[in-house]
């Protein structure tokens, strides 16, 4: 059985490059894994916006990402704070979880304002790719990629370096 891989996270992509660039991985790991992308509904942020408001967008948006959380799911919460690894420790990352007959990662990516802490909480990896602040919709379109390179390390052919 190959793995299923969700996606889940907050917003819609607006600009048509991104969407391009993550349409172009999704289908490259279509031959290696089931992959979905689910999308939530985003709060508006008003520029300045007080903290408690912020924490109030935070908490709305990481509601929805709950909802959407299999219980079978390993889920796995990108955040700045998490585990760093290279591509080939996180390809391993992978084939691990197959190997332990995890059959559905779930990534998730919150919004602008970053994930609620329930989310964070359900994780059962948290994974970082640097302690840079990348716009939520590129790391979508980043995160893919990594997972395409890991299932090209995994079988054993070849990737930039």
């Amino acid at each position: 059985m190959a793995m299923k891989i969700t996606i889940l996270c907050v917003g819609k992509i607006r600009e048509r490059f991104y969407r391009e660039a993550a349409a172009e991985y999704e289908k490259r790991l279509s031959r290696y894994c089931k992959t979905e992308v689910v999308e939530v509904a985003d709060e508006m942020t008003p520029d300045g916006a007080a903290p408690a408001l912020e924490e109030q967008i935070r908490k709305k948006e990481g509601q929805r990402l709950l909802a959407r959380i299999k219980p079978d799911a390993w889920v796995v919460t990108l955040e700045i704070a998490g585990r760093r690894m290279d591509s080939p420790a996180f390809a391993h990352m992978l084939e691990k979880a197959a190997l332990e007959g995890k059959s559905h990662i779930q990534f998730v990516i919150g919004g602008s304002l970053g994930l609620d802490s329930a989310v964070s909480r359900r994780a059962d990896m948290k994974l970082s790719f640097s302690d840079l602040t990348f716009p939520h919709q590129l790391m979508r379109v980043i995160l893919l990629e990594q997972i395409y390179r890991g299932y090209r390390i995994i079988n054993g052919q070849p990737y930039h370096k």
